[in-house]
């Protein structure tokens, strides 16, 4: 850094944009809005050919970190090599974690997250002005940033999020949070879980996504419910989610006489088994895959939707939800939600007041549930309008980005 320059954060992401991640560029959006200025290192190219508008407003720097080991490795061991003869010291220290973590995870993925970070420092960072670093999700991202920290000097934290948490080796997890100098988290079931991991490490902040609550409305009144009723679940099509649940439930319904349209937006590794599993049970007329969409598309659902259900759950390898956005997308639009006791979940979703909830994995309840909010109206105007305020006063993303630009300048980084 040249003193009297202005300090830029680089924020080193696992993809970049990414649909299911809004939560992370509208993040970048507002800091900037703030006055902070960001670089950003994402370590994947996108992968849909479409983003939502919020990507096209932010205007940091992008310089993408080599994916893979195969094709980039010339390029990787220049830099690295060359880094190593200017830092001798500093690169032992972080070759020394990187064979100590390797003996742990047994993964070629530390080998390759050392030699991105030694890229990162030796071929991007120069010139940048950046300060310090600042990685979303602790698995991979702050791998690299806390090599880069060994690597540069410079000061390093992390968000964590869900999977993140959750399937990463507890040791592994430690350590970063002990070399972080401070950690984000979105949920309080998140924040009490990391520190009775490290409860002598540094601050770790709980703030929430939040929305934008100005993009998602419908008229005051919404719509009164009538068959064939709209239910709707966006998600990414994986374990977590419970969507296996739902499935069930809605046949449940079908049995039970109700007319009903169901639209699944998303898509993901178990989309082939979802989509079987609403053909075996005969659901077929009744239940529309839409795969990923754009926002506009996804707030025109919103619109038209009756009630929004997810089953969440937690899944065989101990990945789970924190905060579903959608929830607070479905609220802000004044759609009723049916959702499940897990995680953090009822830290939003009050059972009776701004939603309901079941216990995981139970068709019937779920199934119970979805009849209770698409026919008892006082329920429904009750949890609407209670859910439309609690989003407005706890999870406005333009208020809690606030709390993050606070913790951000408490460790030295000021805007422009």
């Amino acid at each position: 850094m040249t003193e009297g320059r202005e300090r830029v954060i680089g924020y080193i992401l696992k993809g970049y944009p990414r649909i299911s991640e809004t939560f992370i560029s509208n993040e970048i959006n507002l800091l900037e809005n703030l006055g902070f200025p960001l670089h950003l290192f994402p370590m994947r190219q996108p992968r849909e050919q479409f983003t939502h508008e919020s990507v096209k407003q932010i205007r940091a720097s992008v310089d993408y970190l080599p994916e893979t080991l195969l094709v980039p490795l010339p390029r990787l061991l220049y830099h690295n090599l060359l880094l190593a003869k200017k830092r001798p010291e500093a690169y032992s220290e972080a070759f020394r974690i990187m064979l100590t973590r390797l003996r742990r995870s047994r993964k070629v993925a530390t080998i390759k997250h050392l030699l991105q970070a030694g890229y990162l420092v030796h071929a991007l960072l120069p010139g940048t002005n950046v300060c310090h670093l600042h990685a979303h999700f602790a698995h991979s991202p702050t791998s690299v940033a806390l090599f880069a920290n060994k690597l540069s000097g410079l000061p390093f934290s992390f968000s964590a999020h869900a999977k993140d948490i959750y399937t990463s080796a507890p040791r592994q997890l430690k350590e970063k949070i002990a070399l972080a100098s401070f950690v984000v988290t979105c949920t309080e079931y998140n924040r009490r879980f990391l520190e009775e991991l490290t409860p002598e490490g540094p601050s770790i902040h709980c703030i929430y996504h939040g929305i934008d609550a100005r993009l998602f409305n419908r008229p005051s009144e919404p719509r009164q419910p009538s068959p064939p009723y709209r239910i709707l679940s966006i998600a990414r099509l994986v374990e977590k989610k419970g969507l296996p649940t739902v499935i069930r439930a809605l046949r449940l319904l079908f049995d039970q006489g109700y007319s009903f349209r169901y639209t699944l937006i998303g898509d993901g590794e178990d989309r082939r088994s979802i989509l079987n599993h609403l053909h075996n049970l005969g659901l077929g007329d009744s239940c529309h895959w839409l795969g990923t969409q754009p926002h506009d598309r996804v707030i025109d659902e919103y619109r038209q939707a009756d009630l929004f259900v997810l089953g969440c759950e937690v899944a065989s390898n101990g990945d789970r939800d924190g905060i579903p956005n959608v929830f607070l997308e479905s609220m802000a639009m004044g759609v009723p939600v049916l959702a499940t006791r897990v995680s953090a979940i009822p830290e939003l979703v009050e059972d009776g007041r701004t939603g309901l909830l079941v216990e995981p994995g139970q068709p019937e309840a779920m199934a119970t549930g979805m009849v209770r909010l698409l026919i008892d109206q006082n329920l429904r105007h009750r949890i609407i309008t209670a859910a439309r305020q609690q989003v407005r006063e706890d999870f406005d993303n333009r208020k809690l980005i606030q709390k993050l630009a606070a913790v951000f300048e408490q460790a030295g980084i000021g805007r422009r």
